[in-house]
């Protein structure tokens, strides 16, 4: 045999198939068992072929490994959470968002294999779990990887539907990690909550017997939890904490913002409130009053006064102080109205304001336009907080203090001769539309004792306009509720179209209500948590993709998210309104002479003053 005999490779195809079958499991067998004497290439080897962990002991509390059922559970909630909402939300939000869904399916799912494994004694087997777990780490970082990707494209074409440039930064690795950080973050506080609740559970055995000792261990548990998340955690920590910052703004000014030198204006010469106790929002309403040059520039027409307002702010001057702090208030309005001439003015307005106390500009300035600065618009300050921390704590505070103040400016207003009354009219947007509808017993009653009423971006829980969504006539959407025929009230998001439909006529006075279809304040309900809303129901909303979903759980914390970044988007979109006010009280209270052309002149006006702040 020659040497390049010696070295020639043997010829496979003479080898027997059984024999080239058993040459490759030695060979695999062979680097197999190379790898599992590598140290590290061992545990690879052992977690692959046993992806979990067992407890050694039934003694164990609490399994180290998550369950399997749970975990299934964890990750169908976190897809489901990728899918787009009402408004668009940035990639960091989409992991909080993954994170605390992904954390209520894993309770679920832990219920579930808890009650199967309490009726069913069968278990699976050691080769049958171990390749379910293989499955599952496979399917799920493949799928994950992937849904996240088409959550990216979603959210670019919600952006593109509601006027926002498609660019979007999608961190899909970032998404992933923070829901489940959030998760593994979440699971140690109740698996910290089961082993303290099981220790204390074994200290009361030793005294009482178990069953005693159980339902007792329980309750303290349970009750410790909630006092812990409700007065710790959250009236000590979160609510704390808002009420410090919000004290620390209400006591300081918007930049460019000056003490007025109206006389009729609160915070000004003469008036009843000193300047530095008005608050945030009270000196920024005030001290940004229009001047009468201004509305003769912006409106063409010699201005016929300077515009009133009045502000009452939550803490009172000493000598105005009450047992009944909202009738104090109402009574130093009228007497601050009364100062300024206010109710010798074609308009009266009552503004009702949000939980900060902020009137929108967007909402004042176009009636004092309209009426030359003829106007008077009042408001009550109840509250510093943000309107989310107000809704919490002292929702009823808006109602109260806003009923107050628009009984004793109807009183005042009934006891003018009747052709020296001011048009009465009413106004809020969100928290302030609250306050506003919680002044009236309904919508006849808001139309009975009032001139006409502007509200926007009424939250859920507002009472007349629920009542009017839930009567609206058939077949109208609950976006868009067509209520007695248009008869006296409307809805609109795109007010010079909607306002005009239906066709029939339009009665006085009126009451118009700008309602986005895309803004989660409307809709936001802890219904959601388990009930399909109707404004999901087809036709959907003109800005709302048709790839939204509701899902149990994740459709509630999807809309709490979207009410965070519900600003994020432009007008008429989101909690967003622009200068639809101008359309607004152009339906409401136009003033003689009105004309289509000065409701474009003004809208325009406002749409480019709102675009440059």
């Amino acid at each position: 045999m020659t040497s390049t005999d010696r070295h020639t490779a043997p010829d496979r195809s003479a080898v027997p198939a059984g024999r080239l079958a058993s040459l490759r499991r030695n060979t695999f067998g062979s680097r197999l068992a190379s790898l599992r004497r590598n140290t590290l290439g061992s545990r690879l080897v052992s977690v692959a072929q046993h992806p979990y962990w067992d407890r050694p002991d039934p003694s164990y509390l609490i399994r180290r490994w998550p369950d399997l059922t749970a975990l299934c559970a964890a990750t169908l909630f976190f897809w489901a959470s990728l899918t787009p909402s009402l408004v668009p939300r940035p990639w960091y939000l989409q992991g909080v968002v993954g994170g605390i869904t992904a954390t209520i399916g894993y309770a679920l799912g832990s219920c579930a294999a808890w009650l199967f494994r309490a009726l069913v004694r069968r278990r699976p087997g050691e080769r049958a779990r171990a390749r379910s777990w293989q499955a599952y780490w496979v399917i799920t970082v493949v799928l994950s990887v992937w849904l996240i990707s088409e959550s990216a494209r979603m959210q670019r074409q919600l952006r593109v539907l509601q006027g926002l440039p498609p660019a979007l930064t999608w961190h899909t690795l970032m998404i992933a990690l923070m829901a489940v950080a959030l998760l593994l973050a979440l699971l140690l506080v109740a698996r910290a909550v089961r082993l303290g609740s099981a220790k204390l559970i074994r200290l009361l055995g030793r005294l009482l017997p178990k069953p005693v000792a159980f339902a007792v261990g329980t309750l303290l548990s349970t009750l410790a939890v909630l006092v812990g998340v409700r007065d710790v955690v959250f009236d000590r920590g979160v609510v704390d904490i808002a009420d410090r910052i919000a004290e620390a703004t209400n006591g300081g000014t918007k930049a460019g913002i000056h003490r007025p030198v109206s006389r009729y204006v609160s915070g000004g010469p003469g008036s009843l409130i000193p300047w530095e106790d008005l608050g945030h929002q009270g000196r920024n309403f005030t001290g940004s009053v229009l001047t009468r040059p201004r509305i003769a520039a912006v409106s063409g027409r010699r201005a016929a006064a300077d515009p009133v307002r009045v502000y009452i702010p939550s803490a009172l001057p000493a000598a105005f102080e009450d047992e009944r702090p909202f009738a104090a208030q109402a009574r130093l309005a009228v007497r601050e109205l009364e100062r300024t001439g206010a109710f010798d003015r074609r308009v009266l307005a009552v503004a009702g304001t949000t939980g900060t106390g902020w009137v929108n500009p967007n909402v004042a300035e176009p009636l004092e336009f309209m009426y030359g600065g003829d106007t008077a618009i009042v408001a009550v300050q109840y509250s510093y907080l943000p309107s989310w921390v107000s809704f919490l704590v002292d929702k009823e505070k808006a109602g109260q203090a806003t009923r107050a103040l628009v009984q004793a400016v109807r009183v005042r207003i009934d006891a003018l001769p009747a052709e020296r009354r001011p048009k009465l009219l009413v106004t809020g947007e969100s928290l302030g539309a609250y306050a506003i509808e919680a002044s009236f017993d309904g919508p006849d009653d808001l139309l009975a004792r009032t001139d006409g009423a502007l509200l926007l971006g009424t939250p859920n829980f507002s009472p007349i306009s629920r009542e009017i969504r839930r009567d609206r006539d058939p077949g109208s959407p609950v976006w868009r509720p067509q209520y007695e025929n248009g008869a006296r009230v409307r809805f609109a998001q795109f007010p010079a179209a909607d306002l005009a439909r239906p066709p029939a006529p339009w009665q006085w006075p009126r009451a118009v209500y700008l309602q986005n279809a895309s803004d989660p304040v409307v809709w936001w309900s802890p219904d959601l948590l388990l009930d399909r809303p109707p404004w999901l129901a087809d036709p959907l909303g003109p800005d709302i993709t048709p790839e939204i979903d509701w899902f149990p759980f994740v459709a509630f914390w999807q809309t709490s998210v979207d009410m965070a970044v519900s600003y994020g988007v432009q007008a008429p979109h989101g909690h967003r309104y622009g200068a639809g006010a101008v359309d607004g009280w152009a339906a409401v209270a136009p003033p003689e002479g009105w004309t289509a052309a000065d409701t474009t002149r003004l809208r325009a006006y406002i749409q480019h003053r709102d675009a440059a702040y």
